[in-house]
């Protein structure tokens, strides 16, 4: 009963199950039309199936050509985009290799090596400087013009009294005040203790006995120029002061008869706004003139000096050779370039909103300004720069700065690169600072004084710090300046992705050719003469005048001998331990803007046709161009 059901479940199974040898296809007429179908199948699938196979083949292969091609080409350019953060890996730093990319796994890592070498010695000397020593005694012909070398104040006429009123930072300051003294001289003038200026940007309200030791002054250019602290009284009331301009970079005949004039019938007169305002060339005894007053008559007070001592001594504890780096990163420093550092629309519309406040400023491309070598080189692009020169990451940086844009983020890629990272904020207390803190200029004048004493300076860009200290240090011994070659580096930041480490660190170095200070790399009268004082720097082979003599032996005014080995708190200016040494800094095509931002001339060829309503505009806004970029 049970298993009939199965049964019968079998029996219709196996009647449903059509045999294969039972098909039509098996038949002799089935075949035929079994083949007819297989070749429309095989017709389909050729003229179908195989054209879509083979495109996307063909999509697939130029996808890899692409790729290849693309691979190999350079890497989107963000505009040296500074604020993209360097990362380092564990693995590479094992090996004493960094590997340094941009924020962008699609960007090739570019490796940059740990150690540049610094232990080498080359790197904190220039070549021969052995064989150059300043001199800047006065010649026979200056002396007996002098009639006295004792007494000055014989070759000053009576009733001509001579002012001036200083303008901009401290070292644009600098020059005016170091100008004013040969101005004084070539006038037979007596000269007034220069007022500095209180009411530019820098807010700063000190006067010239608050910088500079006033009485060490007045004594040093005793033998050279009568220096009084105020003008004398006439009849017991003050004497009326005359106030007029003189045309920028005067000469001698020029003052002759523009100023003199005046002075025989005014008796007192006082220069405005006096920076530039003497020719750069002069005959080399008034050069000298130049070169005593600034590196040696203008010492900081003794409470600068201390405090700027101890600076250079932490420093020095720290590492026997130090790199200062002048960075001048400011917001404003960068609106006025015009340059662009990759930080997006927000970067555009900061820097946009400062740049309006000169209505003299023509709109700016970027790209050419970046190009022409305009543009001071971002944290990371100073580091990538001293890396491939051969400075290693235990060296100590100092960095001599305002406030940097974008602070922290800005000069993480330069601390990553330089961790032994300083500022005087960092090596000394706020309350050692105080005293300091809320005057620019006696700021300026710390980081002066660490900056001279460095085995290295670096200047981000040409304004008057990085001349006056370029010029000093050539005059005390041709210390290393390093003045980054911008339009030469420009190529091989842009194209750095292209290359090894090698071949960029190579590149580095021949970029930076004639710009590392060396002896002799400009010739005389090239550049301005603070930055580049040929007229006092003597070979040891010099045998021109016997009394072109290194300052080694210079006789001061209280008989006292200033040897070589002896501290250059008797002439430097400041109190050290050691000479101060140089290098040079002398205008190139690249650098020249920078020379246009610390003062504009009225023939900017930014202005429109030159016509006298943007010249006019131009002088109102000339003193804010002159304290922005200045120092």
């Amino acid at each position: 009963m049970l298993s009939s059901p199965m049964k019968k479940k079998k029996r219709d199974k196996s009647v449903n199950y059509t045999s294969p040898y039972s098909s039509p296809y098996h038949s002799p007429s089935g075949g035929i039309r079994r083949t007819a179908s297989l070749r429309r199948h095989v017709r389909h699938i050729r003229h179908h199936v195989f054209p879509l196979v083979s495109a996307i083949s063909g999509c697939l292969l130029l996808i890899i050509v692409l790729y290849s091609l693309l691979g190999r080409s350079q890497p989107p350019i963000r505009h040296h985009d500074h604020l993209s953060l360097l990362r380092f890996h564990a693995s590479s730093a094992e090996r004493g290799v960094r590997e340094v990319q941009l924020n962008n796994d699609e960007t090739p890592p570019f490796r940059v090596p740990e150690s540049g070498g610094s232990s080498g010695p080359h790197l904190w000397s220039t070549t021969k400087s052995e064989h150059f020593f300043g001199c800047s005694n006065a010649g026979d012909k200056f002396l007996s013009n002098a009639v006295n070398i004792a007494a000055a104040d014989v070759k000053t006429l009576p009733n001509r009294y001579l002012l001036i009123a200083a303008s901009g930072g401290l070292n644009q300051q600098r020059t005016g005040i170091t100008d004013a003294v040969v101005a004084a001289y070539i006038l037979n003038a007596t000269l007034v203790v220069p007022k500095l200026d209180h009411t530019s940007f820098w807010k700063d309200s000190s006067n010239f006995g608050e910088i500079f030791d006033e009485d060490w002054f007045i004594s040093f250019l005793s033998n050279d120029v009568k220096i009084i602290k105020e003008l004398p009284s006439k009849g017991g009331k003050p004497m009326s002061v005359y106030t007029m301009r003189v045309p920028r970079k005067c000469n001698v005949k020029c003052y002759l008869n523009h100023v003199v004039p005046v002075l025989n019938k005014k008796h007192a007169v006082q220069l405005t706004k006096f920076d530039y305002r003497l020719s750069n060339k002069l005959e080399s005894d008034l050069q000298k003139l130049r070169c005593r007053t600034n590196y040696h008559a203008l010492k900081f007070t003794d409470t600068i000096n201390e405090m700027g001592r101890k600076l250079v001594e932490r420093m020095k504890m720290k590492s026997k050779n130090f790199i200062a780096l002048h960075l001048r990163f400011e917001s404003d420093m960068l609106a006025f370039s015009g340059c662009y550092f990759g930080g997006g629309e927000k970067e555009r519309n900061e820097l946009g909103a400062i740049r309006k406040r000169w209505k003299t400023l023509h709109a700016a491309d970027p790209d050419k300004v970046r190009k022409r070598g305009r543009c001071p080189l971002t944290p990371e692009e100073v580091g990538l720069m001293l890396r491939g020169l051969g400075f290693g990451s235990d060296v100590h940086l100092y960095v001599a700065s305002g406030e940097v844009y974008k602070g922290e983020e800005t000069l993480a890629p330069l601390k990553a690169l330089f961790p032994n990272f300083h500022t005087k904020e960092t090596i000394a207390s706020k309350e050692e600072l105080k005293p300091f803190s809320s005057f620019s200029s006696r700021m300026a004048a710390l980081d002066y004084i660490v900056c001279d004493e460095s085995g290295v300076f670096v200047a981000n860009n040409n304004g008057n710090m990085a001349k006056i200290l370029a010029g000093r240090r050539r005059y005390f011994g041709h210390k290393p300046t390093i003045r980054p070659s911008a339009k030469k580096l420009y190529k091989l930041f842009v194209n750095r992705y292209n290359m090894t480490w090698e071949e960029f660190a190579s590149r580095v170095r021949t970029s930076q050719i004639g710009s590392m200070g060396e002896p002799n790399e400009i010739g005389e009268g090239k550049g301005e003469f603070h930055e580049n004082p040929t007229a006092c720097i003597c070979g040891t082979s010099n045998t021109k005048s016997k009394v072109d003599v290194p300052m080694s032996q210079i006789e001061l005014n209280d008989g006292s001998r200033i040897s070589k080995e002896d501290d250059t708190s008797k002439d430097s200016g400041y109190d050290t331990n050691k000479d101060s040494g140089y290098v040079t800094g002398y205008t190139t095509d690249d650098e020249q803007y920078w020379s246009e931002m610390d003062y504009v001339e009225t023939g900017n060829k930014s202005l429109e046709n030159g016509t006298s309503a943007r010249l006019q505009d131009l002088k109102s806004h000339l003193p804010e161009l002159l304290e922005l970029f200045s120092d």
